[in-house]
């Protein structure tokens, strides 16, 4: 079977040239090498024309065609002042085309910033962004509203947290990307994906030698609309241009850090994709719409791979993904009281779960299952506020779940995560840990490779628990949790900290990095994944609420500092002030850039309407053709292919969403090694993103001499590498409490456990480290008293010198032994000199001969044997020596296969 591959995107620098007539976009792939040209016409004031240029052109060609047109758009012949021709802008992909009352727009990335690496592909996060104005001033018709619209569009700022890849889909899951590359491809299936490739990109000069190249499988999947942002925005392009020119991005959040196990680097990713249908700020996007999509819908995702190993089909790679979301019914909250907690009420009567059922349909379709729910809203309230949820819910699941079969209904688990909070007697945390376990074990998690044996090496009972569906080539994840509070931000954040540190765990078991699926609070590990969440919670909360996360997994831990409270309380008060005077503005700015508001001159503007409610709900504006059935509630042929989940199987439907373009294994469509590499560029070391991102040893280890640097050892608050010690002004006295580090108890002041080591800089830290390297603290014996003085260093803690503690001291057989060899260490740099005779003449006097000290044969400071060289080598070496004398060996089948690659590229 061929190998298969993802399609690297051809357009990655762009560059906009201008004429009085029309914008010339120039797309070039990584290497620059291959370019396309988009143009885009600026006489028409209303509508957009935009052409693409079949033609793959060559760095020559495109020069000589930009030197054409700028000749051609001087204004006299011979006139070099003011060339036709100008250089606009420089960018790294097109958002795409809007247009509001006027004419269209033309949005650019112009600056971009790379955030994580899956498998060599680079993901992107977007840092800024140019919104062009296409048609000319001198058939530009204006309008007094267009520049408020602008406004509007533009509150949504690009430049947070939208993502993008130029060969990877971040749209669906590693689970289904890597399915997809395992799914045969048949003869029958293979299309040209781009149909405008000539003859002449074809042609084979070696086609007549008999030397078949490997051939191999470009995918490009279509991307999964729920969670695309700018899907509207390529509408009007989508159709007549190249598929290289559409770029797809994503809202949420992505961050990578590394975890280094003994310097062996594993690479711990987060992505969160936000969905873009029903999106919008808190209190004015509550529940579901009429087509089952809810508010505040977030998919995360993470995925362990073990980085030394870069490709997709030899490296390790495993993912888990869970699923947050507004509770699926019709509620909403009435803002216009002006209270900090509006009350709940519920806007629709659904006695027949309708809306929930095309919720759970959809999740079936992408997920498989079981499909469990945790609901952390309260369950006992001296006035009905969060009850009336849960109520709710409930008897929607069981309405549901009585016409599926029982391995595959929804599994719903309630737990009031608040009244557990404000008791002293129980922990909050244990029991999460508790119901994530029972979770994992469920649904599984996915991994790539079926041959680790690490449960075989180092069985766990637990491992064979393990739920999901195991496979010839892994394990696949099978069913979600989806997890939902009220707002789904404070509580929910911690409960998918939980459920993912279970999984992170199992996952690292199943890759052969622990001995057992279990991680403690306070190692390296957690703490670097607890900071990934907790900036995964941020930026999530201040996408939906407004304001940062108020708890944290440290208040539910009860270890956070007091200051902590007054920071919660300036949270809530930004939250407050958020939903309460700008989260109108957000959520037009959101309708108008995800195109569910279109202004028209024959429609009211967008501020004028009194609600947003029509937008979201299209069942208000026209009749259903068909009613869906209350009772067979799924998709056709969903409950066939159950628990994997039904887009993940290759059916005909699903086949029809992947194009395939057969090329051969140097193409450049297809090369993740020159994409990753590229060794055409000069890099620096220090500049490459590996070095640059978060790395346990560097942030979260000890920074002192003789502790485990293991990220799965159990550290105190003195111990990590963030340390609070630096803030004494006794420099000596920190040495000796981050020397006893290990035995001393805990610091009773749990304000200087969390606030301390941001206020330390680099230099204070090294300066701490170098100082504890070189003091030994041992009280000295008077001079006088030797003997005493050589117990006391017999007997000190082996620790300060060699990291461990031994039980007792070495006998006195070890000693001699010791003595010994240290005895002929010294002995060995001393050189016997000598009178040599040979039967015949004797040595001067002045030559030194050397000869061993030491008894053994093979131990002398003199000896030295020659290295080894395989007969691969030699031969290599040889080759190179006759070819400096003109002796050429016969090139062999790869040399041929290489150069032909050569020629192609460098002359074709």
């Amino acid at each position: 079977m061929p190998l298969t591959a993802f399609v690297i995107s051809g357009v990655q620098k762009l560059v906009l040239y201008e004429t009085r007539a029309r914008y010339f976009l120039v797309g070039s792939n990584n290497a620059q090498t291959k370019h396309r040209v988009l143009k885009i016409d600026r006489t028409e004031p209303r509508d957009l024309v935009v052409i693409d240029d079949k033609h793959v052109y060559s760095q020559q060609e495109l020069r000589e065609l930009l030197g054409r047109l700028d000749l051609g758009n001087r204004t006299k012949i011979g006139q070099k002042g003011s060339s036709g021709l100008s250089r606009a802008v420089s960018a790294f992909g097109i958002v795409g085309f809007v247009r509001f009352l006027e004419g269209y727009y033309i949005i650019l990335i112009t600056k971009r910033r790379k955030v994580a690496d899956i498998g060599g592909h680079s993901i992107y996060k977007i840092e800024d962004t140019n919104m062009i104005y296409i048609p000319n001033d001198s058939v530009r018709v204006t309008h007094p509203d267009e520049a408020r619209y602008v406004r509007m569009f533009q509150n949504v700022d690009l430049s947070s947290n939208f993502y993008f890849s130029y060969s990877y889909d971040l749209s669906h899951s590693l689970q289904y990307n890597l399915t997809l590359l395992r799914i045969p491809c048949e003869p029958a299936e293979v299309e040209e994906l781009y149909s405008s490739c000539s003859k002449q990109d074809s042609f084979d000069i070696f086609e007549d030698e008999g030397l078949p190249t490997q051939v191999v499988h470009g995918l490009k999947n279509e991307p999964y609309a729920k969670y695309v942002w700018n899907s509207r925005l390529l509408e009007k392009i989508r159709d007549t241009v190249h598929p290289d020119w559409l770029m797809y991005i994503i809202h949420g959040f992505c961050g990578q850090s590394k975890l280094l196990i003994y310097g062996r680097p594993v690479y711990v990713t987060l992505i969160a994709r936000r969905s873009s249908r029903f999106a919008g700020t808190r209190f004015l996007k509550r529940g579901a719409n009429c087509e089952g999509d809810v508010a505040n819908e977030v998919e995360t995702e993470q995925i362990i791979h073990d980085a030394s190993v870069m490709s997709f089909t030899a490296g390790s790679y495993s993912s888990y993904v869970q699923v947050r979301g507004s509770v699926p019914l019709y509620w909403s909250q009435d803002i216009s009281t002006m209270m900090p907690k509006p009350p709940i009420r519920l806007d629709q009567a659904d006695p027949y779960a309708h809306v929930a059922a095309l919720h759970f349909d959809q999740m079936l379709q992408r997920f498989g299952s079981p499909i469990i729910i945790l609901n952390l809203v309260k369950k006992r309230e001296k006035r009905k506020h969060e009850k009336i949820l849960s109520e709710e819910l409930c008897r929607a699941i069981i309405n549901l779940n009585q016409f599926l079969s029982p391995e595959h209904c929804i599994d719903y688990i309630a737990w009031d995560m608040a009244r557990y909070t404000k008791s002293k007697l129980c922990n909050v945390l244990d029991r999460l840990g508790m119901i994530a376990e029972n979770v994992v074990k469920r649904t599984g998690f996915y991994i790539n490779r079926s041959d680790f044996h690490c449960h075989t090496l180092r069985p766990d009972e637990r491992w064979g628990d393990l739920g999901g569906l195991v496979t010839a080539h892994g394990r696949l994840q099978t069913g979600v949790l989806r997890t939902n509070c009220v707002d789904c931000l404070d509580r929910t954040n911690t409960a998918q900290f939980m459920v993912g540190k279970c999984a992170l765990a199992y996952q690292l078991y199943a890759l052969g990095m622990i001995d057992k699926p279990k991680l403690q609070f306070d190692t390296d590990s957690v703490r670097l994944f607890e900071e990934l969440y907790e900036d995964h919670g941020d930026t999530l909360s201040l996408q939906y609420g407004g304001s940062q996360l108020v708890h944290r997994v440290k208040t539910y831990r009860k270890i956070a500092p007091w200051t902590q409270h007054s920071k919660d309380i300036m949270q809530t008060l930004s939250r407050y002030y958020s939903n309460a005077f700008s989260d109108a503005d957000r959520q037009d700015a959101i309708n108008l850039f995800l195109q569910v508001y279109q202004p028209s001159e024959s429609k009211p503007h967008l501020w004028e309407l009194p609600t947003d409610f029509y937008l979201h709900q299209s069942n208000t504006m026209a009749l259903p053709q068909e009613r869906r059935s209350y009772t067979y509630w799924w998709s056709d042929g969903v409950l066939s292919y159950l628990p994997v989940p039904y887009d993940e199987v290759p059916c005909e439907k699903n086949r029809k969403k992947v194009l395939v373009k057969r090329v051969n294994q140097y193409d450049e469509s297809t090369d993740m090694y020159t994409e990753f590499f590229k060794p055409y560029e000069l890099t620096s070391f220090d500049d490459t993103f590996c070095i640059a991102m978060t790395n346990s040893a560097r942030e979260f280890m000890p920074k002192s001499v003789g502790l485990d640097p293991s990220p799965f050892t159990v550290r105190k608050p003195e111990e990590t590498g963030k340390s609070v010690l630096g803030n004494k002004s006794n420099k000596e006295e920190a040495v000796l409490q981050r020397k006893t580090a290990a035995s001393a108890p805990p610091p009773p002041s749990e304000e200087q456990i969390s606030s301390s080591s941001e206020d330390d800089s680099e230099e204070d830290r090294e300066e701490d480290a170098t100082a504890s390297q070189r003091s030994t603290p041992i009280k000295l014996a008077e001079l006088g008293d030797n003997v005493r003085t050589q117990e006391e260093h017999q007997q000190q803690p082996a620790r300060e010198t060699y990291g461990l503690n031994l039980s007792a001291l070495p006998q006195d057989e070890d000693l001699l032994i010791y003595h010994r060899f240290a005895h002929l260490g010294q002995n060995q740099h001393k050189v016997e000199r000598r009178e040599q005779s040979t039967g015949l003449q004797k040595t001067l006097e002045n030559v030194i001969s050397l000869v061993p000290v030491s008894s053994f044969d093979g131990d002398s400071i003199y000896e030295m044997m020659p290295p080894r060289v395989d007969l691969e080598s030699r031969i290599v070496f040889e080759d190179h020596i006759h070819a400096g004398r003109g002796l050429i060996r016969p090139l062999c089948r790869e040399d041929l296969l290489l150069y032909r690659e050569y020629i192609k590229n460098r002359y074709m």
